[in-house]
C-alpha cells in the first residue's frame, strides 16, 4: 500500500516493509481507493525504491493496483517494474491505448501477456492484478476479470540491482506511432493520473482471490481527476482589446512553466463571444476560438529536412524562442505581434548562420478589429528562411475527448475566388485517391472552414494565392480523434504522431495549404491575409451553377 507522507515537489512514499521511497518530481495526493492515492503529472513523477530494499521474489509474484488515468500514456508507461531493458526483471505497464500488460523474462526470454486496446478508460478507478507461476504461466485481470493469460512457463530472470519504479519507465522512451523517427527524440514522461493500494505478493493469487479483493474494494466514488479543456479566457462578450493574462489548462502542466503572472494574451470583442487566444499550449499561435470553444490556429512558417524533420514553432515546446507581446489596444484596433523561430525537435534552429549564429526569425503581426477580423501580416528577413518552405495551414484543434465531427460538419469546407466561384471538400464514403478534386474553381483565394458553431473562421489570401490538397476525405475520420497529437500543448519533442485516442488535444485536418504572394522590399519578404472567427454567409456561388 502506497502511504504518502508528504507532498510537494519531492516526498516520502511508504510502500510497505517499512521502507520510505523516494518520489521523484512533483506530486500531489488525491482520495484514493483505501486512503490516499499519489497524483503523478504525467511528466517526470515517479516511486523509487532502492534495488537493496526491493522485494525479493524468487518464483511465481503477483502485482496489485488501483490505477485512474487522467489520460492514456505516450507509449508503454509502467505501473510497477524492476527490468533492465528485455534481458531482466518484469513489469506491469499501461500501453498508449489503453491497453495493460505483464512483462516477464523468463529463460532468457521476454514474455508478454497484454489485454485488448482501451482496457483501461480515463476517469474511472481501474483495479489490475497480474499474477505469474512455472504452473499456470502469465495472467492479467481488470476489475476481477481475467483479461489475458499467457501459458508461458520457466525461471524468472530478475533484475535484482535494478531500482524498483513506480509511474515512470527505467530510461527516457520516443513516443509511440510516429511519424518519422529521425526526427523525434526520446524523453521522460510518467502515468498520467493516480495511483493507490500498489502491491506485490511472492505468490499467483488465484483467480477468485482477485475477484474477491476487486469486490471488496471497488471504490464508490469517481477519482478525481476534473475534465481537460483548453483554455480561452472568460466565457462570452467582453470590452474589445488585447489583455495580458494567464490561461490556466490544468494544474500539473500549468506548474511545469517558470512563468510570471501575464504570460499570454487574450482578444475579446464586444459584439461576440468569438476571440484570439495566444496561448503557451500553442506555442502562442494565435487560435480564433469560436462562441461555442472549437479552436482554429495556424501550422504557420515551416521548413524541413531530412535530418532532423521539420523546423517549426511547434517544435517550441517550451516557447524558448516564441513570445507574444500587445503593441497597441485601444477602441480602433488591437495590434499584437508574435515572433518565432522554427526550430527542430532536436531544439536546432533553422539556417542558423555558421559566423554570426543568426537563424531564421519570423515575425507575424495581427491588425485586429472590433468586427472580428484581422489582417495578418507575415515577415522575415531576406534570404533567412530559403528552400523547402511552407506558409501556412489552417489546423482545427480538439480538446480531450472531442472528435473531428465534434468540431466541423461533413462538408468541411467552402474554398472560392475574387470572382465569386466556389467549391466544397467534404468527408465523404471512399474518397478516390486524386490530387483534385474534379469541378472546383480556379484563382482560389478564399477558406471558410464549416464549424459547428454560429462563428465560423476564415482567411482570405491575395490574388495570385495557389492552394494544394483539395481532395475529399475519408468520413470515418468524423468519428475519430483527430489526427496528430505532439501539438498543440505536448511537450514531447516528436516531429509528429498519430493520435491514438481522444485523450490529448489534437489537431488535424491541414488542407487545403496555400501558398499566397510573396512580397519583397528593405531587406525583408511578406505575405499578407485576411482572418476571422465570426458569423458569416457565404454567397459564393457554386461553379456551374
Amino acid at each position: 500500500m502506497v502511504d504518502l507522507r508528504r507532498g510537494g515537489h519531492n516526498g516520502v512514499a511508504r510502500c510497505g516493509g517499512g521502507v520510505e521511497d523516494v518520489i521523484e518530481a512533483p506530486f500531489k495526493t488525491a482520495r484514493g481507493v483505501r486512503t490516499r492515492a499519489i497524483r503523478l503529472n504525467g511528466f517526470s513523477t515517479s516511486v523509487v525504491r532502492k534495488a537493496a530494499s526491493a522485494p525479493k521474489l524468487e518464483g511465481a509474484f503477483t502485482i496489485t493496483a488501483w490505477v485512474a488515468l487522467a489520460a492514456r500514456p505516450w507509449n508503454w508507461c509502467p505501473v510497477v517494474s524492476q527490468r533492465q531493458g528485455e534481458d531482466k526483471g518484469y513489469c506491469l505497464t499501461i500501453g498508449p491505448r489503453g491497453q495493460a500488460s505483464l512483462q516477464v523474462s523468463l529463460d532468457d526470454r521476454w514474455e508478454a501477456c497484454t489485454s485488448p486496446d482501451f482496457i483501461i478508460p480515463v476517469r474511472e478507478w481501474v483495479y489490475l492484478a497480474a499474477t505469474y507461476s512455472s504452473g499456470q504461466g502469465l495472467a492479467l485481470y481488470v476489475n476481477g476479470r481475467l483479461e489475458a493469460s499467457s501459458a508461458a512457463g520457466g525461471r524468472v530472470e530478475y533484475a535484482r540491482d535494478v531500482d524498483v519504479r513506480i509511474g515512470m519507465n527505467h530510461q527516457k522512451v520516443k513516443p509511440s506511432n510516429i511519424h518519422r523517427e529521425f526526427g523525434t527524440r526520446p524523453y521522460w514522461f510518467s502515468l498520467d493520473g493516480l495511483l493507490d493500494d500498489i502491491r506485490i505478493y511472492k505468490r499467483a493469487l488465484s483467480a477468485k482471490d482477485v475477484d474477491a479483493a476487486y469486490a471488496v474494494q471497488k471504490p464508490t466514488e469517481a477519482p478525481d481527476l476534473p475534465v481537460r479543456r483548453m483554455p480561452s479566457g472568460p466565457p462570452g462578450p467582453g470590452r474589445f482589446g488585447a489583455y495580458y493574462c494567464r490561461l490556466k489548462y490544468y494544474d500539473e502542466w500549468d506548474e511545469l512553466w517558470p512563468v510570471g503572472p501575464d504570460p499570454d494574451v487574450l482578444v475579446r470583442f464586444d459584439r461576440t463571444a468569438a476571440r484570439v487566444v495566444f496561448w503557451r499550449g500553442s506555442r502562442y499561435s494565435p487560435a480564433w476560438v469560436s462562441e461555442n470553444d472549437l479552436w482554429m490556429a495556424d501550422q504557420s512558417v515551416e521548413a524541413w529536412d531530412q535530418t532532423e524533420g521539420c523546423f517549426e514553432h511547434m517544435q517550441d515546446r517550451h516557447c524558448r524562442h516564441a513570445h507574444v507581446r500587445v503593441i497597441e489596444s485601444s477602441d480602433a484596433r488591437a495590434v499584437v505581434h508574435w515572433r518565432y523561430a522554427p526550430i527542430s525537435a532536436y531544439d536546432h534552429l533553422w539556417r542558423a548562420d555558421e559566423k554570426t549564429g543568426w537563424p531564421c526569425w519570423v515575425d507575424e503581426y495581427y491588425y485586429i478589429y472590433p468586427d472580428a477580423t484581422a489582417v495578418r501580416f507575415v515577415s522575415w528577413k531576406r534570404d533567412s528562411l530559403g528552400q523547402p518552405r511552407q506558409f501556412q495551414e489552417s489546423l482545427p484543434f480538439t480538446h480531450p475527448g472531442q472528435i473531428q465531427g465534434d468540431v466541423v460538419h461533413a462538408d468541411w469546407v467552402t474554398i472560392g475566388n475574387m470572382r465569386g466561384e466556389s467549391g466544397k471538400l467534404s468527408f465523404i464514403e471512399n474518397p478516390p485517391k486524386i490530387k483534385v478534386k474534379p469541378g472546383l474553381p480556379g484563382d482560389l483565394t478564399i477558406q471558410v472552414y464549416n464549424f459547428k458553431s454560429a462563428n465560423k473562421p476564415f482567411i482570405i489570401f491575395e490574388p495570385g494565392n495557389v492552394m494544394e490538397y483539395l481532395t475529399d476525405r475519408d468520413i470515418k475520420a468524423l468519428s475519430r480523434q483527430g489526427a496528430c497529437d505532439h501539438w498543440p500543448v505536448s511537450q514531447n519533442p516528436c516531429d509528429g504522431r498519430t493520435a491514438q485516442t481522444s485523450d490529448h488535444p489534437t489537431h488535424f485536418l491541414g488542407f487545403p495549404i496555400s501558398n499566397p504572394p510573396v512580397h519583397e522590399g528593405g531587406g525583408r519578404c511578406w505575405w499578407l491575409g485576411l482572418e476571422s472567427a465570426k458569423t458569416v454567409r457565404v454567397t459564393l456561388t457554386p461553379v456551374g451553377a
